[in-house]
């Protein structure tokens, strides 16, 4: 038996059926508080279950593990450190984010930004936080489209464009109904499916090398491949021990703490201290399965050798290409299962997140309350007729941010040519880090924030032009990383700024936002 394109596609078929499944029979009925918090009544321990799938994408099914032998300066297990790093930043989450954000009845999290700082850094966060989330869950999608078309779609004649349309298209028919009610069951579901696929590979290969299940990491530990710590050449390595562990606490308060998309699955439990036992055990569950992947990783390399392979260019094809052509049928279906779980069970929680963010912040669906006499004959009705319009305006979102997520990885297909892994890191540096100004500004000091526009001179360059304001706050978080990027590039000879970006990135903002800033009487 063959691993052949159409056996890929019964397969394919076959777990998106089941998916629409669990999505007709949670997503009935569900209104805008089950959509976007699922009726804040979901167990704490399925949540932890689930976020395992959001936050591990198919970016780490497959970068990761291509990263630890790919070109560079330390890569190893160097990764590791800033896993580690995470856990410093889950616990500014569960101890300080968490509490501030069950205390204010929050559903989008830069709520707390408009209570604050007002009404224009409220707008700029969750602007930003949109940005960041359109751009790193694009960018992910991106990477499972290539494989997918590389080993499947393109032996079928499927151009690459019709590929992207229908993963989106398959996530829209299956979240646009019942949100993170529904994400949360199916999320279950794919963490499941990609964990089986890491331990059946890893198990997989460690036979092919004649390792028992007992030697495998070892063996990996013993190897070229399985160094953690790097101390050494602190100017120059981006992967030296303090840039990764710094970079990685910070990463994990704004990708986390500071997301809508993540802290969406945490605000769905029934109180704060269900959501800080959710986030203890996820802290356990994220640092064992990246370190599984790293061991992955080293295990890819060592088989590689041992054959003779030749290492792709693109190191995240290393993985897929093993899975196909060396390890039997049985390894590919668990490598096509995983990647999609992997890659939909974070995309799909993106998509509501964004729609979320989209229509509370932007649309104000939460402040447009229907104002009726309660005690109107027809009241009820009303309230019927206004949910119904909400309804729809919130599909129609939901549809648009699909239809964006297409464009983008469009775009990424046709210019991108980097690891991925590195590409989503860099965006967060960059976008992320203007959030992580504002919330640190309104967290650390008690200064106010003028509430001040500036004009923008469009009509000298077209007199027919309409007049348009920004506002000053806006302007500082798009400055940031404009001047943290010219920073980077002039600095390189002689310092990596590495992961540190989104520290230098969220200075500048915090520095801007204090020009800016009165204290009151």
């Amino acid at each position: 038996m063959q691993l052949t394109p159409l056996l890929v596609l019964g397969i394919l078929f076959l777990y998106f059926a089941m998916l629409v499944g669990v999505a007709w029979f949670t997503g009935r009925n569900v209104g805008n508080e089950g959509f976007f918090l699922a009726n804040r009544k979901v167990p704490w321990y399925v949540v932890a279950y689930a976020m395992i799938g959001t936050s591990i994408s198919g970016v780490t099914f497959i970068s990761i593990p291509g990263k630890v032998g790919g070109t560079g300066l330390n890569m190893a297990f160097s990764y590791m450190q800033m896993v580690l790093g995470y856990l410093v930043g889950y616990l500014v989450i569960a101890t300080v984010l968490m509490p501030m954000y069950y205390r204010m009845n929050l559903t989008s999290i830069y709520g707390y930004l408009e209570e604050r700082l007002g009404h224009a850094a409220y707008k700029t966060g969750a602007g930003f936080f949109i940005l960041s989330r359109t751009l790193g869950s694009a960018t992910r999608m991106f990477l499972a489209a290539t494989v997918l078309q590389m080993f499947v779609f393109s032996h079928l004649g499927v151009p690459f464009p019709i590929t992207v349309i229908l993963m989106l298209a398959l996530i829209y028919g299956y979240t646009y109904k019942g949100g993170l009610k529904t994400i949360i069951w199916t999320d279950t579901i794919m963490t499941t499916f990609f964990l089986a696929a890491l331990i059946f590979t890893v198990a997989t290969i460690g036979k092919a090398l004649n390792l028992t299940a007992g030697e495998i990491i070892p063996a990996v530990m013993n190897s070229r491949y399985g160094k953690i710590f790097f101390f050494d050449n602190f100017l120059t390595d981006p992967n030296h021990f303090v840039k990764q562990f710094v970079g990685g606490a910070l990463i994990a308060i704004v990708m986390t703490g500071l997301d809508q998309d993540l802290m969406q699955k945490n605000l769905a439990c029934k109180n704060i201290r269900e959501a800080q036992k959710n986030m203890l055990v996820f802290c356990i569950y994220l640092v064992l399965i990246n370190f599984l992947f790293l061991v992955l990783g080293a295990l890819l390399y060592l088989y590689a050798g041992g054959l003779g392979l030749e290492i792709p260019a693109r190191t995240d094809h290393l993985y897929p290409k093993i899975a196909f052509d060396h390890l039997g049928v049985g390894a590919g279906i668990f490598f096509i299962l995983g990647l999609i779980a992997s890659t939909y069970a974070s995309s799909d929680s993106a998509l509501t997140a964004l729609t979320t963010s989209f229509c509370v912040d932007f649309l104000n669906f939460e402040k447009n309350k229907l104002e009726a006499d309660p005690y109107a004959s027809d009241w009820i009705e009303q309230e019927r007729a206004h949910e119904r319009q909400q309804r729809r305006t919130r599909t129609f979102v939901h549809l648009g941010f699909s239809v964006l997520f297409v464009l983008i990885i469009l775009l990424l297909n046709a210019y991108s040519n980097d690891a991925v892994i590195n590409l989503v890191f860099r965006i967060a540096g960059y976008t992320y880090g203007p959030l992580l100004g504002l919330f640190m500004f309104g967290m650390f000091t008690k200064f106010q924030l003028h509430p001040w526009d500036v004009t923008l001179p469009l009509q000298r360059l077209v007199p027919s032009w309409p007049q348009v304001n920004i506002s000053l706050v806006t302007l500082v978080c798009i400055a940031a990383p404009l001047l943290s990027w010219l920073i980077e590039i002039g600095i390189k000879p002689w310092f990596d700024v590495g992961f540190l970006t989104i520290l230098l990135n969220g200075s500048i903002t915090f520095l801007g936002l204090w020009m800016i800033s009165y204290q009151e009487d």
